[in-house]
């Protein structure tokens, strides 16, 4: 087998807050996750877990270290250019799903790339619509969140992920606030889209039954990384 292509990779990777008696929430992370890899990122509250994946989306800046996605030295970019490259690239899902309480379900999709839609090569509409039909929520186009399950919500929050074809997934706790039967029919829908159509993900999560479902495991505590998990 042949050397897999790295998708991510951070060097040396630091994240101070506060001034003075500064509290360091991560310290020195080297961490490549590969092109079509599902990777768990598991330590308990506070060891700086959320905080390394919102430096990889490129929703936090590092104190100090790198971050490197498709190649693109993520440090380099800035304003419109970092905006453009977050949302052509990258997905997000999050454990409170994020959804606009007023939207219905085919508009909470849509929302990410509204403010493009004239640019864009697809129809918004049609893709947003295909999308929810895949994650069997074609009668709930209409639904507004109140109206849905939590295992609903997470869904129509994976399909609004998916909505600009991205290369890369990142989900923050995605089965935190769902009880267990459907946060493992959503990890079962993550693995699905990974294995499926080559989508990378990475997973952090507290919950050492949710992070065995995916090809590695890397841990976290205090802000250091302790061990990989094959």
């Amino acid at each position: 087998m042949g050397k897999k292509e790295i998708l991510v990779q951070t060097k040396n990777l630091s994240k101070l807050y506060g001034e003075g008696s500064s509290v360091r929430a991560l310290e020195d992370i080297s961490l490549s996750i590969a092109l079509g890899e599902f990777l768990a990122i598991e330590g308990p509250s506070g060891s700086g877990k959320s905080t390394l994946l919102n430096i990889i989306g490129t929703l936090d800046n590092p104190t100090g270290g790198d971050v490197v996605i498709g190649g693109v030295d993520i440090g380099t970019l800035k304003g419109d250019a970092l905006a453009d490259f977050r949302r052509e690239m990258i997905g997000f899902v999050f454990q409170l799903f994020n959804l606009v309480p007023t939207m219905n379900s085919l508009e909470n999709v849509m929302l990410p790339l509204l403010p493009y839609q004239r640019n864009l090569k697809f129809n918004l509409k049609e893709r947003a619509r295909e999308l929810l039909m895949k994650m069997n929520l074609g009668e709930r186009l209409n639904h507004l969140p109140g109206q849905l399950s939590g295992g609903e919500q997470q869904r129509v929050a994976i399909a609004r992920a998916l909505i600009n074809f991205p290369r890369l997934i990142l989900a923050d706790e995605p089965t935190g606030n769902l009880d267990t039967k459907i946060g493992e029919e959503t990890v079962r829908l993550l693995r699905q889209l990974n294995q499926e159509q080559g989508i990378t993900i990475a997973m952090v999560t507290h919950d050492a039954m949710v992070a065995s479902q995916a090809d590695r495991i890397v841990h976290l505590k205090d802000g250091r990384l302790l061990e990989q998990t094959a």
